[in-house]
C-alpha cells in the first residue's frame, strides 16, 4: 500500500461517513445485495435496487417489470470506494424509475489498470445473463460515473463504441478480458444508450494548481507509472468517435477537476457526439466535487433529476 492510497482511503472514508450518517434504505425501494458477478469474492459484488411498485411477484417467485437500467461506476481516485459508499445515491436514482446496478470493482494499487475496465465489462456480461431475473431492460442501459469513475466510464464508453480502441487495449494487455455480451447475430446485446460523466478526469496528462497528485495517482494506477503508451490508452478524449454514446457532462465552481470538462466537451464536439453540459452552482454557492452524491442537498436533487431526464430522452421502445 502506498502512502498516497492509504491517505486517500482514510480521508475519503471519513468524509463519506459524515455525508451519509443517519441515512437508511427508503421505504419505496427493494434491494438485492451482495450478488457475486466475478471471481474476486470481496470486490466483485453488486447490488440491484428497484422501485417497490415495479416488483410484481418478487424476484424469487415471479416476474418483475423490466425497467431501464443505470449502472454506477463509483469514484475514489482509483484507489478507494465501493458500492456501500454509493448506495443512498444509487437508491435515489432507482426512486426515479430505474433499475440500478451498483457495483464494487477492483482497486489500485493492489489491482492496476485495466482490472477496473475488465470488471465493468464483467458487470455488463452479468446483466446479460441475469436481466430476466432482475427485470433489467438491456436495450436501455445507461451509466453514471464521477471523478475516477467518470474516467473509467469514459473509457468503457469508448470500448463499446470503437473496435479500434478494443484492439489497442488487447495489444497492450493481451491477457485482459474486455469481452462484451453479444446476441446470436454477433451484435452487442446490452446497449449502452447514454452516459453521465460527472467531475471526471478525462486526460491524465493534464493538471492544474488544485490537482497536484497526478504523479502519485499514475504510480498507483498504471503498471508503468504513466508510460507514453499507457497515457494514450487512458486518455478518454483520444478515443471518442462519432459512435460514442450520448453524454451528460457536468461540474461546478467548487470542483477541483472542473478544468477537465472542456477537454471532453471539445472531443465530443469534434466527433459530433450529442451531449448536454451543466454547470451547477455559482459564486455564492460553489458546491463541491461529487456534490450530487449528498442526498441532503437540494442541488443534488436537481442534478440527479436532470440526469435521469436526460436518460429518459434516450430510452428506445
Amino acid at each position: 500500500m502506498s502512502k498516497y492510497s492509504d491517505r486517500m482511503r482514510k480521508d475519503f472514508a471519513a468524509g463519506d461517513m459524515v455525508r451519509d450518517a443517519g441515512l437508511t434504505t427508503p421505504d419505496d425501494i427493494v434491494r438485492y445485495d451482495d450478488i457475486s458477478y466475478g471471481p474476486d469474492e470481496r470486490l466483485n459484488l453488486l447490488d440491484v435496487y428497484r422501485p417497490k411498485d415495479a416488483v410484481s411477484a418478487g424476484v424469487a417467485g415471479g416476474k418483475v417489470r423490466k425497467l431501464p437500467v443505470i449502472a454506477i461506476v463509483h469514484g475514489g481516485a482509483w484507489v478507494y470506494g465501493d458500492k456501500g459508499v454509493y448506495q443512498y445515491y444509487a437508491m435515489s436514482l432507482a426512486q426515479r424509475g430505474f433499475a440500478v446496478v451498483n457495483f464494487s470493482y477492483r482497486l489500485a494499487p493492489e489491482n492496476k489498470f485495466p482490472a477496473q475496465l475488465e470488471d465493468i465489462c464483467t458487470v455488463f456480461r452479468w446483466m446479460d445473463e441475469h436481466h430476466e431475473k432482475y427485470g433489467l431492460d438491456i436495450n436501455n442501459v445507461f451509466a453514471v460515473g464521477d471523478s475516477a469513475g467518470g474516467h473509467l466510464l469514459g473509457l468503457f464508453a469508448a470500448l463499446v463504441s470503437d473496435p479500434e480502441y478494443v484492439k489497442a487495449l488487447r495489444d497492450k494487455y493481451p491477457v485482459a478480458d474486455f469481452s462484451l455480451p453479444v446476441d446470436e447475430c454477433g451484435e452487442q446485446s446490452v446497449k449502452l444508450n447514454a452516459v453521465a460523466l460527472n467531475f471526471g478526469k478525462y486526460d491524465l496528462t493534464k493538471g492544474d494548481e488544485m490537482d497536484k497528485d497526478t504523479p502519485l495517482i499514475l504510480a498507483d494506477f498504471l503498471n508503468e507509472g504513466g508510460s507514453e503508451k499507457e497515457l494514450a490508452l487512458t486518455d478518454v478524449t483520444r478515443h471518442v468517435t462519432s459512435d460514442y454514446p450520448a453524454v451528460f457532462i457536468m461540474t461546478c465552481p467548487g470542483d477541483f477537476l472542473k478544468y477537465q470538462a472542456p477537454f471532453m466537451i471539445s472531443a465530443l464536439m469534434e466527433n459530433s457526439v450529442p451531449f448536454t453540459f451543466k454547470f451547477y452552482g455559482d459564486k455564492k454557492d460553489p458546491l463541491h466535487h461529487v456534490f450530487h452524491c449528498n442526498m441532503r442537498l437540494e442541488s443534488a436533487k436537481i442534478c440527479n433529476d436532470d440526469e435521469c431526464e436526460f436518460f429518459r430522452k434516450h430510452v428506445v421502445m
